[in-house]
């Protein structure tokens, strides 16, 4: 009697899963081939020349236009003008960062330590990146990586691959006319699996991660040195000494740039009473609808139905947001978006959270201090380490707010979103990735830039010896504490 055998599902599974481990290896593997050419010389020319090719590949105005509807599109979140704004803005700005900026070889030598630092590449960099800026993203990404001689491998959100294929093609075009291998910049291959971005950190030489806070435990995970980019929550405040009607028109364009993708934008804003009713009267002239308790109760019924954020109001169209929730507001023509008033901070009232929409919860506060006291719960409960921001003539109120709260960034009398990543008024690095410290759980504080790309080397020569004396040392401790 012959047996015939047939694979277990447990074993089809294993195979399906060998198969795309060996998938990214080979992508990783031909990275390595590709970066080793194009950093053999370490040649910042090639380099800078390598990352303008990919500036060039997203801003000029035809392609740019492609990704932005592309983008909007296949993930159905944004708007396609401001997409076409933040692509070329970021781009932009990152490139005007790190024009001139010496990223291979000697970069600083100091007779006075005897040391001289080298500046050298991290090898092949791994890049998770998400379907809110599904082509901003992950050109900042690889503009970094090239910059210091990377090679790069991209790992795009479900929602925004087809963008991103679009992107990488666009690139490719641009090597072309430089002679670069395109291995240089790789994505992984569709469809998009678990296994495949698992592998994928696991693998490379540095995994950036931008987006989903479990990705970003993963990557921590990983065994592979990883920058993971913490949860935003965008908190401001307006206080009683703040020019009433600039802070709304900073809110309000902030808030409703490309529907509120950005985790940057404004999601909860806290104003001293005083000069509450005057703010709500600004902010309704720039578009902002106040609900009363009813209308509140059905949006928020709305948005988190189900203890999750309901994917056919976030990063909608202020209409299409009104409709879903069946409300209607006062001078619904001119409504841009809509204030949830709230008392409430935590899980059980998830509008104190972050919410991708055109959704701004508005709390009151007694005082300045009442304010930072309920920003604080705020970042308690999400968003800690990513910023906070304060509309005031009081610039120590904002030195307070940086000494006191568990933030990285105070943005001052700024439009949030515009401001955080980096701005052609501020001196922040232009980026869509940041830091937000122990608080935020990551590895880095400051904004994700071309100085985490890169590996120095040390030249560490003998200088003359400086030991000091205990008395030098401990004199102050011992006239206080005594021997």
């Amino acid at each position: 009697m012959s047996v015939q055998t047939t694979k277990t599902h447990s074993e089809n599974n294993n195979s399906e899963t060998n198969s795309e481990i060996q998938l990214v290896d080979e992508l990783v593997a031909r990275a390595r081939v590709a970066q080793s050419e194009f950093a053999k010389e370490g040649d910042q020319t090639r380099f800078d020349m390598a990352a303008l090719s990919i500036g060039w590949a997203i801003m000029e105005p035809s392609r740019n236009k492609q990704l932005s509807e592309q983008a909007v599109a296949q993930t159905g979140l944004g708007n396609v003008a401001d997409k076409l704004t933040k692509n070329h803005r970021k781009t932009l700005g990152l490139l005007r960062d790190i024009k001139g900026v010496v990223t291979t070889g000697v970069i600083n030598d100091d007779p006075d330590t005897g040391i001289t630092e080298i500046a050298r590449p991290i090898g092949v960099v791994g890049a998770v990146v998400p379907s809110t800026n599904p082509a901003a993203t992950p050109a900042n990404n690889v503009i970094n990586a090239l910059k210091c001689g990377n090679a790069i491998i991209l790992s795009p959100s479900p929602k925004g691959v087809e963008v991103c294929a679009a992107l990488i093609e666009m690139i490719h075009a641009e090597f072309a006319k430089l002679g670069i291998n395109p291995d240089l910049v790789q994505m992984l291959p569709l469809p998009s699996s678990k296994v495949k971005t698992q592998r994928l950190m696991e693998a490379v030489d540095l995994i950036i991660v931008t987006g989903s806070q479990d990705n970003v435990r993963r990557a921590y995970e990983s065994g592979t040195p990883a920058i993971g980019v913490g949860a935003g929550n965008a908190t401001v405040i307006v206080d009683e000494t703040a020019d009433l009607n600039q802070a709304a028109e900073k809110v309000a364009r902030s808030k409703c740039f490309d529907n509120a993708t950005s985790c940057s934008s404004e999601n909860v804003v806290i104003v001293v009473r005083s000069v509450f009713e005057q703010f709500i009267q600004a902010l309704h002239h720039e578009g902002g609808r106040l609900l009363n308790e009813p209308d509140a109760s059905r949006v928020k019924a709305s948005l988190f139905e189900g203890g999750h954020l309901n994917r056919h109001m976030i990063a909608k169209d202020i209409h299409t947001f009104l409709d879903f929730a069946g409300v209607e507001v006062e001078d619904a023509l001119t409504a841009r978006f809509v204030l949830l008033p709230s008392t409430e901070v935590g899980a059980h009232a998830p509008e104190s959270g972050e919410k991708l929409s055109l959704a701004l919860t508005v709390y009151v506060a007694d005082d300045f201090d009442s304010a930072v006291s309920r920003a604080t719960e705020v970042l308690g409960f999400q968003g800690a380490g990513h910023s906070i921001g304060l509309h005031s003539s009081d610039d120590q109120r904002a030195r307070a707010l940086g000494q006191q709260l568990p933030t990285c960034r105070v943005i001052v009398n700024q439009a949030h979103c515009f401001a955080t990543g980096g701005s052609f008024d501020n001196g922040l690095p232009f980026s869509l990735s940041m830091g937000c410290g122990s608080w935020g759980g990551n590895s880095i504080d400051n904004n994700l830039n071309y100085k985490h790309f890169m590996n120095i080397t040390r030249v560490v020569r003998p200088i003359a010896v400086r030991e000091p004396t205990l008395d030098h040392i401990f004199a102050d401790y011992w006239q206080v504490a005594g021997r």
